[in-house]
Parts: structure tokens; sequence; C-alpha cells
């Protein structure tokens, strides 16, 4: 059974998704794919979708909320997240840039030792269903430019401003 529903940010609605084990979608509900995601997580787990909540969604609303007041930089809610070994990878390697860093898609394929895998990794960034608690707005071209969020740029420029203005960092901004 995956329990979805919706929450509110200062970026937009997300919805959230959840099995027994974890946190298994984090979406933008503008996102053009999220009808795709949710098809293919009901496949992947062999379950119903249905509305509601369970722990995960309550820990992930209140460590969210936390996360957009500046009190939190670490997230905690268990996460579920069906995929390939490669995927979860790279997913998981995403939970190790730290907050308010920024890492390029080269050095995430450096960082897992598979340095031709580049477009392997961007690609896998793409398939992450768990935005912001996975940090795929972290990911930048390898020239700093903001490149490839499945939740548009303007919500990437604005989660890395966000999260500069309550880390130690003290880079510019991005405009």
């Amino acid at each position: 059974m995956i329990v979805i529903n919706q929450i509110t940010t200062p970026i937009g609605p997300m919805l959230t998704g959840a099995t027994d084990e974890g946190l298994c979608l984090l979406e933008f509900v503008d996102r053009g794919r999220i009808e795709t995601e949710l098809k293919d997580l009901k496949r992947l787990l062999d379950a119903d979708i249905i509305e509601g909540e369970n722990k995960h969604t309550i820990q992930a609303y209140k460590e969210l909320e936390e996360y957009f007041t500046g009190k939190r930089k670490i997230f905690e809610v268990a996460l579920h997240t069906p995929g390939t070994p490669f995927q979860n990878k790279v997913w998981k390697m995403l939970t190790e840039i730290p907050f308010g860093e920024t890492r390029s898609y080269q050095e995430q394929a450096l960082k897992i030792q598979q340095p031709n895998a580049v477009r392997a990794v961007a690609s896998a960034n793409g398939c992450n269903r768990i935005a912001i608690i996975i940090p795929c707005h972290r990911v930048i071209g390898k020239d700093g430019k903001l490149v490839g969020y499945g939740g548009g740029l303007e919500r990437k420029r604005w989660l890395l401003n966000h999260e500069r203005q309550f880390s130690d960092i003290r880079f510019e901004l991005f405009t």
C-alpha cells in the first residue's frame, strides 16, 4: 500500500507518498511526470495507491517545515527508493552532498568511481522521485550553471539560495 497526501510548501504544493518502509515520493504536483511516477511506483512496488498518511509522510512533513524555516539541514525520514542498483547508488550519494553545497554531474560520476558515467548519473538524478530530501537540486553543470531540475530552474535557484542563507558557507547566491 502506498499512501499519498498533498502538502503545501513555500515553493508550491507537493505530493508525498509512502509505504510502510518509508517515503517513496515527494514531488511537485505541477511536474509533468507525476502521473508516470505514480504508475511506476505502483508497478515497482506492486501496491495500491490510496489517499492518506502514515508515520513517514507525517515525519516528512514535519522535517520539511523545519527545512523551510532553516532549522533542519539533514533529513532523517526513512526512504523507500525502488530503482536499479546504479540509481540507488547515485541517489545515496546525492544525500551525501552537504546542505548549502553543490556538486557537478562530473563530480558525482567521479565520486562513484565511474568517471565516464556522467550522462548515466544525470539520468539517475532525473529519475529521483524524492525531491529536496534526496537533494538533486544541489547538482549543477560543470561550468557552475543551473541545469536540469524536474521542479524547474526557478525552484532549484530558490532551494540553493535558501540553503546558502542558512549555511555557514558564504558564496555568491544564484541569481
